[in-house]
């Protein structure tokens, strides 16, 4: 005879009832949480005060970059238009390396003449103008204005002599004039190594740019890379050609410079002819700035002569504008007149020299992306 089993109650195997706080949290989710903890006034606070400290220090971090930035920009800029002198050694089949080799040497060579053009010139400048300080003293006492100023200054002459020594002597101020030239030399060697890395940086980024467009493509989806590849290698042709009809028209500049200063017997042709070519490399302004500059030097040395090379330079700037520039930049880039105006006072006013440079290629290439993209996707659409 079998043995009765047990039995349960009901009491016995029913699970416990959560209560209801129990069951609100087992039914939230992390997400939930958050979300809910968001509606007090503190968190709140937390995050949008941690937000605005986080863009803050973002903000910092790419003002204190700015610089490397512009090297960086500057660099790739000069790597793109260095680039169609490599290509075209490379189609006379030569390696792209000793192609780069070949332009590099070329720079330096032309940049080591340029500096062994100015250098001395300013060094002898400096000279002639220390040998010419007591000559230069004596016949200002000789003149009428030091006989006036002793007229109405007499007694006070050897006043004001002893305030100028006493302001030579004095230590605070040797110590100022010195902190001010300390200043100009700082600012001097900054800039040359500014130039340096710049031109190692090209340098890297001529050897590698096969490769960094590559990697440029990769990231866009295999349907859209054909369409990039061709907007990007437009874009990267236009650069190098703009860059180059720049160094066309700025060596023009320099040539017409070098023949007027040496035709109208006027000082430094050389040194002028380097100073056109550097600055009519700026876009717009440039052949104006130059014309300024080239106009006082001239005048200083000889009056006839200094207005006979502004008007003169002033008619090359109308051959430049309508006959040089048109036949130059066509070929390189097409963008209409007053978006070439408009881009470089834009990008003037935002980067400064680094923009007014960059403004035109920019431009061509927003226009190019927007005829190769959005034109036809608009045309599609039914």
């Amino acid at each position: 005879m079998s043995e009765p089993q047990p039995t349960s109650s009901p009491d016995d195997t029913a699970e416990p009832t959560p209560d209801a706080t129990t069951v609100a949290l087992e039914n939230q989710t992390p997400g939930r949480t958050i979300w809910a903890n968001l509606n007090h006034p503190f968190v709140i606070g937390f995050f949008l005060t941690f937000g605005g400290l986080v863009a803050f220090a973002l903000g910092m971090a790419i003002t204190s970059l700015v610089t490397i930035w512009i090297y960086i920009a500057f660099a790739m800029f000069a790597a793109l238009g260095l680039d169609p002198l490599v290509r075209r050694l490379q189609a006379r089949g030569m390696q792209r390396a000793w192609a780069i080799t070949i332009v590099y040497f070329v720079f330096a060579l032309v940049l080591i003449a340029v500096v062994w053009l100015i250098v001395p010139t300013v060094i002898s400048q400096i000279a002639q103008f220390i040998r010419d300080v007591p000559g230069m003293i004596t016949a200002f006492q000789h003149s009428d204005l030091f006989a006036w100023l002793v007229a109405q200054f007499g007694d006070q002459m050897p006043d004001l002599l002893a305030e100028l020594q006493k302001f030579l002597t004095n230590p605070n101020n040797v110590a100022a004039i010195g902190g001010g030239v300390l200043s100009t030399g700082l600012s001097i060697g900054t800039t040359i190594s500014g130039i340096i890395i710049i031109i190692v940086l090209s340098l890297y980024f001529l050897a590698s740019l096969p490769e960094i467009k590559q990697a440029f493509y990769r990231l866009w989806p295999a349907r859209l890379r054909a369409t990039t590849t061709e907007i990007t290698e437009q874009i990267t042709a236009s650069v190098g050609g703009y860059l180059g009809g720049m160094v066309i028209l700025a060596f023009f500049n320099a040539l017409v410079a070098f023949l007027l200063y040496l035709f109208l017997g006027l000082p430094f042709p050389a040194l002028m002819a380097v100073v056109a070519f550097s600055v009519t490399l700026i876009p717009l302004v440039g052949s104006v700035l130059f014309w300024a500059v080239g106009t006082v030097v001239a005048l200083i040395a000889s009056p006839i002569g200094g207005l006979t090379f502004a008007i003169a330079y002033l008619v090359y700037m109308q051959i430049e504008a309508y006959v040089l520039t048109p036949k130059v930049m066509n070929k390189a880039i097409s963008v209409p007149g007053s978006l070439v105006v408009i881009g470089a006072l834009v990008g003037g006013t935002l980067m400064g020299l680094l923009g007014a440079l960059v403004a035109i290629p920019v431009t061509a290439s927003i226009l190019l992306i927007i005829k190769k993209v959005y034109i036809p996707k608009q045309d599609a659409q039914v």
